[in-house]
């Protein structure tokens, strides 16, 4: 009996458990499935409504948005499972999609599903190598198990890093050129404009030069014109940026406000203030750039160096030796 399980109905066996998974996965998208439900037959119809009136008005982005939407309705079943469910982690994780300069309104949840897809993916393509493509490179345990599991980590963490990439790039940019936007803004107000007016004006000349500033400040600026306090744009802005140059600036504006100072005076002690601080960072990366310099002058200067100088010495030497063995035997 157990050499008829492991022949054909062993295999039979394997095979009805692999059919009875995948009618499983079936049925629950069958369920996750709400094609069938009438207020969804409703949205459907509403949708190509608004897309047929979007049409026929000519308004191209309306059209994408719509367009989007529907795209990522795929996504909506599975929020629960991609989205933190926990408020305070789903606002952190989307400040960090925010910083990373990802403003969509789905962005936590596209980014998630890109890491379950990218492991998921990798631990396929993984074990096809493995087992069916190259078996035999892959002799022992511990390396089997290391050729699985590292791609799988690989398309976990490597989202992550890019994430973390991301931000770090967009921080050390908007360091860069805030002095020069403060300079700008700086101008702008003593020309007479309004502080609101200064910033979008800001927003479009830095954009060329530093994108991910100018996009701040054009947040700023057409959260402002929508309506909301500027203290609170303000301090939304020094929020995302999360830099410690931007928390000061935005604390300096509010209190300038907020006591009746003047904010030109305010503008140009900061802004010369803030050229000091940059030109102290560029000193102290002109002064850490020897001792980064050191490692490498002795790698490729020191080997060389002592067989130049050594080198003939060590010949000589080993002649020497070779002609009292010659003349010794």
């Amino acid at each position: 009996m157990f050499d008829i399980f492991q022949g054909g109905f062993g295999t039979i066996l394997i095979l009805g458990l692999v059919g009875l998974v995948l009618v499983a996965i079936a049925g629950f998208a069958a369920v996750g499935d709400n094609s069938g439900d009438p207020m969804n037959r409703l949205k459907e119809q509403i949708d190509a409504a608004e897309s047929a009136k979007a049409d026929k008005s000519g308004s191209a982005s309306t059209a994408l948005r719509l367009k989007q939407s529907s795209g990522l309705k795929a996504l909506d079943k599975y929020a629960k499972f991609l989205e933190p469910e926990d408020a305070k982690e789903m606002s952190e994780a989307r400040q960090r999609m925010i910083q990373a300069g990802y403003h969509g309104r789905h962005a936590v949840r596209d980014f998630q599903a890109l890491q379950f897809i990218l492991a998921i993916g990798l631990l396929i393509v993984s074990l096809l190598v493995v087992f069916v493509i190259a078996p035999d490179t892959f002799e022992s345990t511990q390396m089997k198990a290391g050729g699985i599991i590292l791609p799988m980590l690989i398309g976990y963490y490597g989202p992550r890093k890019w994430i973390d990439g991301r931000v770090e790039a967009r921080k050390e940019e908007i360091i860069s050129g805030f002095p020069d936007a403060l300079d700008m803004l700086l101008i702008c107000v003593e020309a007479g404009q309004s502080l609101d007016q200064s910033i979008q004006r800001v927003s479009i000349e830095i954009k060329n030069g530093y994108p991910a500033l100018g996009e701040e400040l054009t947040t700023v600026g057409e959260q402002v014109k929508a309506g909301r306090e500027r203290s609170e744009v303000l301090k939304d802005l020094a929020k995302r940026c999360d830099i410690s140059d931007i928390t000061s600036f935005t604390t300096v504006m509010i209190q300038a406000a907020a006591y009746g100072t003047s904010i030109t005076d305010a503008l140009r002690v900061f802004a010369s203030e803030m050229r000091d601080k940059r030109i102290m960072r560029a000193e102290e990366k002109a002064n850490i750039l020897p001792t980064k310099m050191t490692l490498g002058t002795m790698m490729f200067t020191v080997p060389p160096l002592l067989i130049i100088l050594i080198g003939p010495s060590v010949v000589g030497i080993m002649t020497e030796l070779s002609t009292s063995n010659i003349t010794g035997m």
